[in-house]
This record gives C-alpha cells, structure tokens and sequence, in this order.
C-alpha cells in the first residue's frame, strides 16, 4: 500500500501540468517513500491526457468526457482509489493543482509535521509565486470584514493584515510550522483518518470555498491544521479559473453563499447578504452588460441559499 498518495486535478493547462508532475516525481524521488500520483483530467481539449499518458505512464489517469469540477473530480479519484480490492487508502493524501511546481524537499516537509501530531490532520506549504515572492498560503476563517475587504474600496495597507485574514509575513519567514484555518487550496496534505472523521469535500461547492469549509469541519472535529514554511511550492496562479473568468465569479460568490450560510449564525449571514447585495449593485454601476448579469445572479444565490 503506498504511504502517500496525490491526486492532481487539470484543465486546459497540459504545460502546466507537465512541469508540476516533473517536480513533483523528482521531490518523491527524494523523498524516498511509497508513492503513487493520481491525474483527473476534466475533459480537457489541449491534449492534456495524451501527454499524461505518454510522458508520464506511472501515473493513474482518469480522464473525464466533461468538467466535473475541483471537488467532485478530487472525490471521484479518492472513491476509485478505496474501492480498489487489492488496497486501503494510503495513510497521506495530497491534493495539489496542476499549476503548482514542487519545490525539493516540500513532500518530506508537509508528512513531517503530519507524522509529529496525531491530532494534526492538514498541513500545507508556503506558496511562492513564479518570480519567488510570497503568496499568502493560509488565511483565517472569513467573516463580514472579508466582504468589506472583496466589495469596497478600503485603505491599500490594510490588505495585507489580519484584519484581511492574512498571517504575518513574518510567520512564513520562519521555519517554524503555524497554526491556521484553513490554507489555500492549492496544495493540501491531508491525513486520511481526519477525512474518514469528517468526510470528503463537499460536493455542493463546484469550485472555490470547498477548502474552507473542508477545513472548518476539521477544526470543529478537533483536528488541527498548519502552515509549514519550510515546504516551499511555487503557484501560477488562477490558470484554470482565468479561462472562464464570469463564470469562475459567479462560482466564487455563490460558494461564498453557502460558505456563509452553513458557519455563521443567523445574524452574521444576515449582514453578510447585505453587504453583498450592496456591493454587487455597486460594481453592477460600472461593469459590462455581461458582468452586471453576473452581479445579478450572486444577489439571487445570497438570497436564496439557506
């Protein structure tokens, strides 16, 4: 039975995903463990699966004839791998998206801090944008302050604070790994008694916030969750979503919706709607006829989701 298994969701991104998978075979390598990688294509049309399948045959491939989304994508590879005769689930998951590169040591890194604390039941790492510059990689559990933050114009040197819901800059530039809520994400080392305990993601969540509230079921279940800087990933990010940038907004604020509606009290999810209803008409004053439709429909989903 492999001790690590990682399961890469793509789309439209075969460059992408090629250079992920090289860094990350050549950080299992070094490594040394019991590994197997798991690729879901969603039904790509840039011949992602071709070059999968040629340039990377020890990998599991299961390519899909449509786009199933992040979530179900990632749970149908995890079904499929539990229901195998011949195995149990190995003991790690690692979710990582295809826009990732693996920087060395970053596995041993992650299954360090997860193997130290049984109760710790999520790490991930310190995300870099190309260029080698910081990328937030975790953030705090959003609230009504993270609505201001995404619908109205505030002060640009609050953005980047803990009334934003970031961690300081200077957590991440040190190799200690620290408690979070819930990381990006974009590269996920999960221990499989903590998603036996609380179950898969949650397939309501199409694409985004599906982490958060992956996340904030763990924490409620007890499990604890940590940022290790020392596991260093680059992220080029939004490859994915950037293709089908209306639709990936709606996405975002309707998973924002029921985010909202399943965490937060009555009265918090009440001023929440407002703000959002507020901010929405706001950007509907100067979007495109196209971008006020899909203000439109973030206002029904906040109003409709219970």
């Amino acid at each position: 039975m492999p001790f690590l298994t990682v399961v890469i969701v793509s789309w439209n991104v075969r460059d992408l995903l090629a250079a992920c998978l090289r860094s990350l075979f050549a950080d299992l390598e070094r490594w040394g463990g019991a590994a197997e990688v798991w690729v879901v294509d969603n039904g790509s049309t840039d011949g992602s699966p071709e070059t999968v399948a040629e340039a990377f045959p020890q990998v599991h491939l299961i390519a899909n004839q449509e786009n199933l989304g992040f979530v179900r994508a990632n749970n149908l590879a995890l079904r499929q791998i539990s229901k195998s005769a011949d195995r149990r689930i190995s003991k790690y998951i690692w979710l990582l998206n295809p826009d990732t590169e693996v920087l060395p040591g970053a596995t041993a890194a992650l299954l360090s801090v997860l193997k130290t604390d049984p109760q710790t039941g999520m790490t991930g790492p310190k995300l870099l944008y190309p260029d080698h510059s910081l990328q937030h990689s975790a953030f705090r559990f959003p609230g009504l302050l993270q609505l201001i933050f995404d619908l109205f114009p505030l002060p640009t040197r609050l953005y980047d604070t803990p009334l934003n819901g970031r961690y300081p800059r200077r957590l991440y530039e040190g190799v200690s790994p620290f408690p979070v809520d819930h990381p990006l994400g974009a590269a996920m080392m999960v221990k499989s008694a903590a998603i036996a305990d609380v179950g898969l993601m949650d397939e309501e969540f199409f694409m985004y916030c599906e982490e958060i509230d992956w996340c904030w079921r763990m924490h409620k279940a007890s499990w604890r969750i940590y940022c290790v800087p020392t596991a260093r990933v680059i992220h080029h990010a939004g490859q994915s979503s950037g293709q089908v940038r209306i639709p990936s907004f709606v996405n975002l604020w309707t998973s924002r919706a029921r985010l909202y509606a399943r965490h937060h009290g009555p009265l918090t999810h009440r001023l929440a709607r407002m703000l959002v209803r507020v901010g929405m008409e706001r950007r509907m004053r100067r979007a495109t006829p196209e971008m006020a439709d899909a203000c439109r429909q973030v206002v029904r989903a906040w109003e409709n989701v219970r």
